[in-house]
């Protein structure tokens, strides 16, 4: 054989064929989240401030993709009626995994680890974060290996829950055995540095403060991460964030710039960086607290045990609602980022109500409202009824449009009689998930809070079981309830149970419609204001970052590489 001929065509090929990045070969990437990771566990805290930085370690079976597809992860493939992964009565699904997994320990990962998972959420005493995703599982089994089976108890719509998506990633079972139970949020060594399959594995965390990762070197992809340490920084605020990417250039990514948009434009004209942004289903709201926080019931403030005094009329909630000029707070606060919205379902469309007239603020309206339902203006102004004066405090983060949309708000409840005390929190505390944490949003020790939730699978059902009555904070869950408004309504309790067992998509649509309502246009419990879009900053000189509006802003940190 001519060895110079044989040699031609696979010169050739090389050369046509750009060269593959060497792992960690980008060096160091600067990360910045303004609000600081307290725990790397996102079973123990549903903030993206956790759950971001723990993505880059732990995996799940699936990721939402920017279209609401899904994307194979650790599973081999994504489970379908057709190619048998869903059993045909919807009660089982059967998820395979990628052959040959291993943790960044060198261990190998097994269908046992994603049947322990299951365990360890759903343990009596933990108070999982994310407990919802795994409502109605009977049993996880590890049928080989490779194979795992979820039962639930009765036909699940939809099948795919638990394990999709970020919020719901498998653990090493070897190291979160000993965190059953009660045990799990004491668990520090693991909480704080959990063993992953990610691209990244962490070697140092600072709580509130920082967290360092080296590349993975059991990650299944050779020549994946590009980058060799990562460094995500915290504290600060959105501006300062902003600045350190976009004018001094100190960082290369830095995460919800939630700006006003004309302190943004002149930093993304200086030409250092560029802003990335997707509307996913995040929703900036105002919840209303309905029991009551007075601080002279000591441990019992805000518990179902006692109602809000006057948060629990309809005709004060629906009035606090008219008074909101939402296109106006929209234009001033967000610009493109944000649009106005009377739902906190704004995705997929065939899931949104359409009710819009939330949209026209009505003073004169909210006033005649109350003037019906008896609370009249007292002697300063300030309405009242039965000696119960409508004063109340209104809670958000430290956050400058935060601020200024609560300053906003103030103003047009003061125009109906009401008075409103503000309360700011540093987002690192009031996302936290520590249990003894006084000001958290879920501890919710105030009448009014602000914060934007969102959902991330392209179903909603997860999202509105929040909203039952058994997701109530409380000291038995260790304050890790997502129902934050306390709302407890029998008939939406119903709603959730049937649409549990409604596989017809039409029906579901139409069930999802009225949960929806019964919070936001008929109930007013909770307030929507503003569709947000996640707006992030990176430095010209960073590639691969693209934006996916159902999981978080590191998804895909796998590809990001130096631009050249």
């Amino acid at each position: 054989m001519n060895v110079k001929k044989a040699l031609v065509p696979a010169l050739a090929l090389m050369m046509a064929t750009p060269a593959l990045a060497e792992r960690g070969s980008d060096g160091d990437l600067r990360v910045l989240y303004w609000q600081a990771a307290s725990v790397l566990n996102p079973y123990l805290s549903t903030g993206a401030k956790d759950v971001d930085p723990a993505s880059m370690i732990l995996e799940p079976l699936a990721l939402v993709a920017d279209d609401g597809s899904l994307i194979p992860v650790l599973a081999a493939e994504i489970p379908t009626v057709e190619n048998g992964g869903i059993a045909e009565d919807f009660a089982s699904v059967t998820w395979r995994l990628k052959p040959g997994l291993t943790w960044s320990d060198g261990t190998p990962v097994t269908a046992a680890d994603v049947a322990f998972t299951a365990q360890y959420c759903m343990a009596p005493g933990f108070g999982c974060a994310v407990l919802a995703e795994f409502d109605g599982i009977e049993t996880v089994e590890a049928v080989d290996d490779r194979t795992v089976r979820i039962r639930y108890a009765a036909p699940k719509y939809p099948p795919l829950q638990a394990f999709v998506g970020g919020r719901t990633p498998i653990l090493q079972r070897a190291q979160f055995q000993p965190c059953l139970g009660a045990a799990g949020a004491s668990c520090t060594d693991q909480n704080f540095g959990p063993i992953g399959t990610g691209p990244f594995r962490v070697t140092s965390f600072e709580p509130g403060n920082v967290a360092i990762y080296e590349a993975n070197p059991h990650y299944r992809d050779p020549d994946k991460p590009a980058f060799a340490r990562v460094t995500i920084k915290g504290g600060g605020d959105a501006m300062a964030a902003a600045r350190a990417v976009m004018e001094t250039g100190e960082f290369d990514f830095a995460w919800n710039l939630q700006l006003a948009p004309d302190l943004v434009a002149p930093l993304e004209a200086a030409g250092k960086g560029k802003l990335v942004g997707s509307f996913g289903t995040m929703v900036e709201r105002i919840e209303l607290n309905q029991t009551d926080p007075s601080p002279a019931l000591g441990d019992a403030r805000s518990t179902l045990a006692h109602p809000h005094p006057f948060l629990t009329d309809p005709a004060v909630r629906r009035a606090l609602s008219m008074a909101i000029d939402r296109p106006l707070l929209a234009e001033l606060t967000y610009g493109p980022a944000g649009k106005p919205t009377c739902t906190i379902v704004p995705a997929p469309a065939a899931f949104t109500s359409g009710r819009d007239e939330c949209l026209a603020q009505d003073i004169e309206g909210a006033r005649a409202l109350l003037d019906q339902a008896g609370w009249l203006p007292g002697a300063d102004g300030i309405r009242e009824k039965d000696g119960v004066r409508l004063h109340l405090v209104f809670q958000t983060t430290v956050n400058a449009v935060r601020q200024d949309v609560q300053s906003l708000v103030k103003q047009w409840w003061s125009e109906i009689g009401v008075e409103t005390d503000l309360k700011t929190i540093d987002g690192t505390v009031f996302f936290g998930g520590d249990s003894g944490n006084p000001d958290s949003q879920a501890r919710f020790l105030a009448d009014a809070q602000m914060f934007t939730d969102a959902y991330y699978l392209p179903n909603p059902a997860s999202f509105l079981d929040e909203f039952v009555c058994d997701r109530v904070p409380d000291d038995e869950n260790q304050w890790q309830g997502n129902n934050s408004v306390r709302f407890c309504d029998p008939g939406f309790d119903e709603r959730m149970t049937t649409l549990n067992q409604t596989g017809a998509p039409e029906s579901r649509h139409r069930i999802a419609r009225e949960m929806t309502d019964m919070l936001t246009a008929d109930g007013h419990v909770v307030l929507p204001l503003i569709h947000r879009g996640m707006i992030s900053a990176h430095a010209n000189t960073l590639a691969g970052v693209v934006p996916n509006g159902w999981e978080g802003s590191l998804w895909n940190i796998a590809d990001w590489s130096r631009a050249e």
